[in-house]
């Protein structure tokens, strides 16, 4: 219930900005400017734009900038937020015209050179960006990110300004979906003191959405605040969140039903059976983006050695997704059968045939075929997890459970908790994974191109697992540069079917957003990416 008192202390005295009242007996001012606080974890880097790959850093992000794109909440559609236009005649040049009248929340106007700046930045590899290779396709790219060497341009030769509103981009093939792309956090724009006083713009992030920084402290907590002089149309109707810091998903929703915190975006699944009774209609449930899957350390000779695709698919097929999903669950997953989503529907290229028998649970062929495949390299299945968020213990536990029902063995399988999501994200990118490892995806947007680009394509931004295939490189290539969107949809279909041969990950299963919510907070809602609307709350 576990240290809920202490959790909510601790972030009180430790925060370097709250609002009056936030603390203590207190709850905060209601009406137009009544402050939201909202459970969270630390992200894993600070909030630069190009270097947020992870959920927690990226929520901030959605709060604090706006980009050429917006996703509609309730759509997913790709909408035109800063970009008055983006016009091309041939999918390969692009001219951008940014609308007039944004500024940055210290004043500064966005132009063009604040996309220009900001993209160089983010794709320059002197600057260790996590997103850089968002920006691959930009003519120029390989001068200033070399795949080895040192870079021998400093900015690239295809994105250039032309005006004080207007920017121009080459891309080194066709690529008719870009301008869909544009919503993601890496595309934002940067105001200059970015550059010019780098680690005070760090210690407090200025961007152009409908909040501003007010706040940070690392462990506990982080303010935001409305920003009054926002000009779109999806301005905050709040007065700002406040975003906890919690280490236990279950102390958070504790918080929740005893009237400290307003929000929690992730209803743990020890409370998944009593959340109706405890919350009622405050309680929200409702299809996302999110796949959750398995996946595998490539740069471990171990488990990358010829046949071990067949060890990969007996190990798919002796997890029962179903009883997993029902019972920890309470079916607010949907088993896996394919490497998408659902939300993107059969003509956004969701396939729930795809994975066919390698995602059904059968323990006498998962046996067969992980024999056939040499075994499980070192004789056990070790999966490596974040234990603070997500209620990933759970079902690391059920998993491996399954696992060693199916081949007979008790200590076939274990899991593997690090402590903090950070610490976890460390060691990830750092490629130390001596073993399978928790891969969820939250789409960044929604199209079948990034369920499968960002996470398999050879040295993409999010393969973690360093997998590497030619033949769906080459797929992916040829489906970016199709100009009939079906004809586009086909082939990276046809790329995810490699994905499914070589089982480059297990899927598990699909992510509904679940959220709930206090009696002080009205008009809440996730986006398809499951992340709470926050500017649309409001405080009674």
């Amino acid at each position: 219930m576990r240290g809920a008192a202490h959790v909510t202390r601790a972030a009180c005295a430790a925060a370097v900005v709250l609002a009056a009242g936030a603390c203590g007996g207190g709850a905060p001012a209601g009406g137009p400017d009544g402050i939201v606080t909202s459970s969270w974890g630390d992200p894993q880097n600070p909030l630069e734009p190009a270097n947020t790959n992870e959920v927690q850093g990226g929520k901030v992000l959605d709060m604090i900038f706006r980009g050429l794109k917006r996703y509609d909440p309730r759509t997913g559609e790709a909408e035109n937020m800063l970009a008055e236009r983006i016009d091309t005649d041939d999918s390969v040049n692009f001219t951008v015209t940014v609308k007039s009248g944004w500024t940055f929340s210290d004043g500064e106007p966005v132009t063009a050179k604040s996309f220009v700046d900001a993209w160089n930045y983010g794709a320059h590899l002197k600057n260790n960006q996590r997103n850089a290779y968002f920006f691959g396709y930009i003519e120029g790219y390989d001068q200033v990110h070399p795949a080895s060497g040192q870079p021998t341009a400093q900015t690239m030769s295809g994105l250039r300004t032309t005006g004080e509103r207007t920017f121009t981009v080459k891309l080194t093939q066709k690529f008719s979906t870009w301008p869909e792309t544009l919503g993601y956090a890496a595309f934002a724009p940067l105001p200059s003191s970015f550059f010019s006083d780098h680690d005070a713009w760090l210690a407090r992030p200025v961007g152009n959405g409908p909040y501003a920084v007010d706040g940070y402290t690392r462990g506990a907590q982080m303010s935001l605040r409305r920003w009054d002089g926002y000009p779109g149309d999806d301005k905050a109707r709040n007065g700002g969140v406040d975003l906890k810091v919690y280490t236990d998903s279950n102390t958070a929703y504790t918080d929740l039903t005893a009237g400290h915190l307003d929000l929690v975006d992730d209803v743990p699944a020890a409370q998944l059976r009593n959340v109706r009774a405890d919350l009622g209609d405050r309680y929200i449930n409702t299809p996302a983006g999110i796949i959750q899957t398995l996946a595998f350390p490539y740069y471990d000779p171990d488990w990358n050695k010829p046949g071990q695709e067949k060890v990969r698919r007996g190990l798919s097929m002796a997890i029962n997704r179903k009883q997993i999903t029902d019972t920890i669950f309470q079916r607010t997953r949907t088993p896996a059968k394919d490497w998408t989503s659902p939300v993107l529907g059969p003509d956004g290229g969701y396939d729930e045939g795809l994975c066919g028998v390698h995602c059904t649970y059968d323990p006498a062929r998962a046996r067969k075929l992980i024999a056939e495949g040499g075994g499980i390299p070192g004789g056990r299945f070790r999966i490596t997890y974040n234990a603070d968020t997500g209620s990933h213990r759970q079902w690391v536990d059920a998993v491996c459970n399954s696992v060693n029902n199916a081949l007979g063995d008790d200590r076939a399988c274990v899991g593997n908790p690090v402590g903090t999501f950070a610490d976890y994200r460390n060691q990830i990118t750092q490629s130390k994974m001596s073993g399978p490892f928790r891969a969820g995806w939250q789409m960044d947007y929604p199209l079948i191109q990034n369920f499968l680009q960002p996470l398999y394509y050879t040295s993409a931004s999010s393969n973690d697992g360093e997998w590497s295939n030619e033949t769906f490189d080459r797929l992916v290539d040829q489906a970016n540069a199709e100009t009939d969107p079906a004809k586009a949809i086909e082939t990276f279909k046809k790329a995810e079917g490699v994905v499914r041969d070589q089982m480059a990950a297990i899927p598990l299963w699909y992510q509904n957003g679940s959220a709930g919510y206090s009696e002080r907070i009205s008009n809440v809602s996730l986006n398809q990416f499951s992340v709470p609307v926050y500017e649309e709350i409001t405080v009674d």
